[in-house]
């Protein structure tokens, strides 16, 4: 630390260090030397503080080593020349080789060594340092360099070779220690192996036996599994293939269906779809209509023969009797479910009679078509595509119910074969 440097440099000038002490310190020190400084008529602080550095100066003794090597030992000097000014320099030579010897016996001493072993040390440690001081000689000589071997450095050596000598040895012990763990490894698995030859020995007769027991119950089951097992599993096989023969016919019946339904269920989604469009404002207005148009009335009157609802007799104004469909039109849509009726109406059962009418009657009209429709009403619009979808959606079903039986059938067929194989199959496993 230089500036450790700095305040010896101070004490060796001036023999104290500048603020070194606070306030209440120095006035504590002035204090103690008073009764000494006043025989000598010394009373101010000033004198007081003389008296003490003075004091100081007398007793203090300093001792101050550095070692010469490289550039901070001349930077310290130039910075601090009290070092060189205020100092008695002695240079320290190099140790002598029985100085050598007994500072490595000291260091050497500590560590667990037999006298012979100790004693090569010591005179390998004395060698080497005194070879390199004999190489640094000859380097100054040749190159005009100085390579400093000091004490020091003779100290550094013994404490390499103290730390070295320590991990070389733990590392020993460790080894060691990893090879007797590894010894006690093999001599407990060789005990654990004789032991199980022993007992492999001791069950030899066992094992024959059993070995035997073995063979015959082997004998058994294939006896047993070729007359009892192989003949229920071929029954088994024939089974499984008339499940698949049935299930491949089932299947194929019910895509048959599919595919017929997959033409008019759109045209039922979007007649479902119509009907959601209807508002309660539509069907007011439709109500409050005294002489309704031709096309609301024609779409009511369809509506009503699907649903079977009958027509009031009535004459016309010649006074020719005719069916008279919009007082019972007024009353379908005076319902609250009016709307749900129709979404919920058996499609899938419609009597031939009111499917006939309405195909006879009302799917030849030319008027009878939902752009016409629209122009009257908007909900007249939906309830013709209404009547329409269900036309279209019972050609459909009457080509798709015999297939349905057939498909009924078929999985009824399938599902008994599927029973007789469960159990052919429970009872193969037992």
């Amino acid at each position: 630390d230089e500036a450790f440097v700095e305040d010896i440099n101070n004490i060796l000038n001036s023999g104290e260090v500048p603020n070194m002490f606070p306030a209440d310190e120095k006035m504590q020190i002035l204090e103690s030397v008073r009764p000494a400084a006043a025989k000598l008529g010394l009373e101010s602080p000033l004198q007081l503080w003389g008296y003490f550095i003075s004091r100081c100066k007398r007793n203090l003794h300093v001792v101050l080593c550095m070692s010469p090597i490289g550039n901070a030992f001349r930077e310290r000097l130039r910075a601090n020349p009290s070092l060189v000014n205020c100092c008695t320099i002695d240079w320290f030579g190099s140790w002598p080789e029985d100085a050598l010897e007994a500072v490595a016996l000291k260091q050497l001493k500590e560590i667990d060594l037999d006298a012979d072993t100790r004693q090569t040390l010591v005179r390998l440690c004395q060698a080497i340092h005194v070879q390199v001081q004999d190489a640094s000689e000859r380097f100054l000589a040749e190159l005009g360099k100085h390579n400093y071997v000091t004490p020091t450095s003779y100290l550094e050596l013994l404490s390499a070779l103290k730390s070295l000598l320590e991990s070389k040895r733990q590392a020993n012990a460790a080894a060691r220690k990893r090879y007797n763990v590894g010894l006690e490894k093999l001599a407990g698995s060789a005990a654990q192996v004789a032991g199980m030859q022993q007992e492999l020995v001791a069950m030899q007769p066992q094992l024959v036996a059993t070995v035997a027991e073995v063979e015959e119950l082997m004998a058994k089951i294939a006896h047993e599994k070729k007359v009892k097992v192989e003949p229920k599993a071929a029954v088994v096989r024939e089974e499984e293939a008339r499940a698949q023969e049935k299930a491949a016919a089932a299947k194929a019946i019910k895509d048959e269906c599919e595919a017929d339904l997959a033409e008019a269920i759109p045209i039922l989604n979007d007649a479902l779809s119509a009907l959601d469009t209807i508002k309660e404002a539509d069907i007011a207005y439709i109500k409050k209509l005294q002489n309704p148009p031709s096309a609301i009335k024609l779409v009511m009157e369809a509506v009503c023969v699907v649903l079977d609802v009958k027509p009031v007799k009535a004459k016309d104004e010649a006074g020719k009797p005719f069916n008279d469909y919009w007082k019972p039109s007024l009353g379908l849509l005076a319902e609250k479910d009016f709307i749900t009726k129709l979404k919920t109406y058996d499609k899938d059962n419609i009597p031939p009679k009111i499917i006939a009418s309405i195909r006879s009657t009302y799917l030849t009209d030319e008027t009878f078509t939902p752009e016409v429709a629209k122009r009257a009403s908007p909900a007249a619009e939906g309830l013709c595509r209404w009547v329409h979808a269900m036309s279209s959606y019972d050609k459909v079903a009457k080509v798709v119910a015999p297939k349905k039986a057939k498909l009924a059938e078929a999985e009824a067929s399938y599902q008994e074969v599927m029973v007789g194989l469960t159990a052919k199959q429970q009872e193969l496993q037992v």
